[in-house]
Parts: C-alpha cells; sequence; structure tokens
C-alpha cells in the first residue's frame, strides 16, 4: 500500500511525524511525504527535530499570502503530485487550509484521503475561521476518519458518515509530545535560562488565532498584564507568533511590564519544555488543549469556544472566553486557590495514551475498502 502524508503547518506536522515515522518504518507500506510549506521557518523546525525528509517540497509560503492564494497554490501543486505518485491513499491532518485543499486535490483524482484527526467541531462556520469549514468539508471527501475520541466519531455519524469508516485512535500529538518530552533538553533562550523555574510560577502564553485579532487580543493581553502585575512571584512567557499584526497587538499591551518576556516563538522541543516548566498556560491554540493535560498543567482557552468539548468535561482545560474580566478572575483562581489548581492539574487526559499512531495504522491496514478505491 502507498500512503502519501500531506502537511504544510506546524502543528499539522508536529501531529503527522510520529505518524510518518512509524509509515516508513513498516514494511507493508511504501511512505511518500509532501509539505507544502504553508509555514515555512516554523515547519521546517518540527522536520528537522523528528529527522523527516520530505519526498516533495510544494514551498507555497509567500508574503501575506491570503487564505485563497494558500489554497490555490496547494490545489494546483498537488496535482502533478499525485499523478506522478498514484498513492493508494492520501493522509492529510485537522483544519488547515492545506488539510483542505489537499483532500480537494486528492478527491478530483479520485485517490481516496484519510483524515487524521477527524470529528471536531464547533457548529459555527467562522470560529474558528476557517478551520471549522476546511475540517467539514474535509470531512465529506475522506474514505476513512481517525477520530481521537468518541464524540469525535459521534459528531461524524451525525454528519451520515458510516460507523464502518471511522476508527477511534486518540490524538497524534500525544505520540509526539511524549517522544519530545522524554528527550534531555536545556534552553538556549537567554531570557528561558535566566528565568528561576524553582521559585517563580510561570504563565506560558500562546495566542495566534484570526478570530482573535483586534478588540479580543487586546482583551486577552490585558488580562494577563493585569496578573503580571498583581502576582509578584509570576512570570509571563509568550513565544510571540510570527503574524505582524499579533506582534504589533503585543508590543503595544504587554512590553515594559518587567515580569512579562516577550520572546519569538520557539521550535516544538523547547516550547514541550517550556509547558512542562510552567505552572499553568493561557492559550488560544487547540494543540495546546491535547498536548498541556499530557503534562499535568492547567489550560485557560482564551476563546468563545472550544472544539474539544472532552478536555471541558474532563476538567483539564476552562473555556476563559475572550473578556479581560474573566480571563484574569480565572487566572486569579488558579493562582489563589490550591484546590482548583489541583483539581486540573490532576485530571485524566482524554486524548489517548501515546499510541494513535499504532492504531491509525491498523485501522490503514484492515479497512474494508470498496471495490475500486484502492490498489492492492
Amino acid at each position: 500500500m502507498k500512503v502519501m502524508s500531506v502537511f504544510g503547518t506546524r502543528p499539522e506536522a508536529i501531529k503527522m511525524a510520529p505518524l510518518v515515522k512509524k509509515l516508513n518504518a513498516d514494511p507493508d507500506i511504501e511512505s511518500v511525504l509532501c509539505v507544502t510549506a504553508q509555514h515555512r521557518e516554523m515547519l521546517d523546525q518540527v522536520l528537522e527535530l523528528f529527522e523527516l525528509k520530505p519526498d516533495y517540497d510544494l514551498n507555497i509560503m509567500k508574503p501575506n499570502q491570503t487564505l485563497a492564494m494558500i489554497t490555490a497554490n496547494v490545489l494546483t501543486g498537488m496535482e502533478d503530485v499525485l499523478i506522478k505518485e498514484k498513492p493508494d491513499i492520501v493522509l492529510v491532518h485537522g483544519d488547515t487550509s492545506t488539510t483542505f485543499s489537499a483532500a480537494l486535490a486528492a478527491f478530483y483524482q479520485k485517490i481516496p484521503v484519510g483524515h487524521v484527526e477527524a470529528g471536531l467541531r464547533t457548529y459555527d462556520m467562522y470560529s474558528p475561521f476557517p478551520e471549522e469549514v476546511n475540517r467539514v468539508l474535509t470531512g465529506h471527501m475522506a474514505s476513512i476518519h481517525f477520530a481521537p475520541t468518541e464524540r469525535n466519531r459521534s459528531n461524524l455519524m451525525k454528519e451520515g458518515i458510516p460507523e464502518d469508516r471511522i476508527a477511534i485512535t486518540g490524538n497524534t500529538v500525544v505520540d509526539a509530545l511524549l517522544e519530545v518530552a522524554g528527550k534531555p533538553y536545556e534552553f538556549e533562550d537567554e531570557t528561558l535560562k535566566n528565568i528561576d523555574f524553582e521559585n517563580k510560577r510561570v504563565i506560558a502564553v500562546t495566542c495566534h488565532r484570526r478570530e482573535n485579532l483586534g478588540e479580543y487580543m487586546v482583551h486577552i493581553f490585558s488580562a494577563i498584564r493585569e496578573i503580571a502585575e498583581e502576582f509578584e512571584d509570576v512570570e509571563v512567557v509568550y513565544p510571540v507568533h510570527l503574524n505582524p499584526k499579533v506582534r504589533a497587538t503585543a508590543n503595544e499591551i504587554l512590553s515594559g511590564c518587567e515580569n512579562v518576556h516577550l520572546i519569538d516563538p520557539l521550535s516544538y522541543q523547547p516550547f514541550v519544555n517550556l509547558m512542562a516548566k510552567s505552572y499553568f498556560i493561557i492559550t488560544d491554540s487547540g494543540g495546546m488543549q491535547e498536548e498541556a493535560p499530557s503534562l499535568g498543567k492547567p489550560v485557560l482557552v482564551v476563546r468563545r469556544e472550544t472544539e474539544r468539548p472532552e478536555a471541558l468535561a474532563a476538567g483539564t482545560v476552562k473555556l476563559a472566553g475572550v473578556e479581560q474580566a474573566t480571563i484574569a478572575a480565572m487566572a486569579r483562581e488558579l493562582l489563589t486557590d490550591r484546590s482548583a489548581y489541583d483539581a486540573m492539574a490532576h485530571a485524566e487526559n482524554p486524548y489517548g495514551d501515546g499510541h494513535a499512531c499504532e492504531k491509525i495504522i491498523e485501522a490503514l491496514k484492515n479497512m474494508k475498502w470498496p471495490e475500486g478505491a484502492i490498489n492492492e
């Protein structure tokens, strides 16, 4: 079986890397890796960390690229690759523009699509934007769905996807996290080297989503500054996304606060280690809602909703919204109420045990394909 994996952004790369490594090692599978480089620099960091060398690199990233540009460039770039390689199945991950466009390109060539991290839903087409529509449309082009949780499978079945086309696997991000966290590491960033992780309570922050740009981001950063100024034993570390709008807002609100450290984006290995040494995390990232619980770190999600309600139900994350007062109040509770902190820190991660990749490969091998859908 020839399996082509396609991804283009750092989050996809992190979650697909352990799967690609296992596909490469499987004697029954011919594994082909194609990257789109929707994110260039941040993607390359992950490829280097996991020692992956793409067979194809579309290298599409352009300054000020729009969603339409990304979609068109992936769609046309993938066409030549798919015609040349003729894979039996194309694996895509999650909900990026690369995910949707690569799935569409495969569909146009009548090549089955496998959707890793399938079935996440907010049921709001503009939040997260454009991810919600990307994953819904990808789901309706996919032949096999790798759902992290039972709830994800239920979401897919409500949309008419047959149960025998869905495998519950857990999330590959836990596989990636445990692989990287197990490696010895010391910070190279000078700011991180000088932070007293033993005696200070460090809050790690990420914030970059399109739907938070503007007023919401001002509220989020204002809440973070409020907490930093209130608690002397707190250090805030924010590796600021490269988006110029994010950087401008962060600098405007957070710079000049002595215990808030705005640093350049971190590659995955130092970031995992930052999470592991942090007291808790404030984020609008999807992946961190899955990762941090494996490290026993509470997560405050600064969004209006989450497509990961399992984490809310398990108690590993709380939805803090995008209003300054609410975010500050929830952060304050974690800093002042030990029982509230412990309840989150000790909750069980609902996203699996680090063996999602094996389950995906097993499902691929055992799938009963419709006649003519896959080359034997």
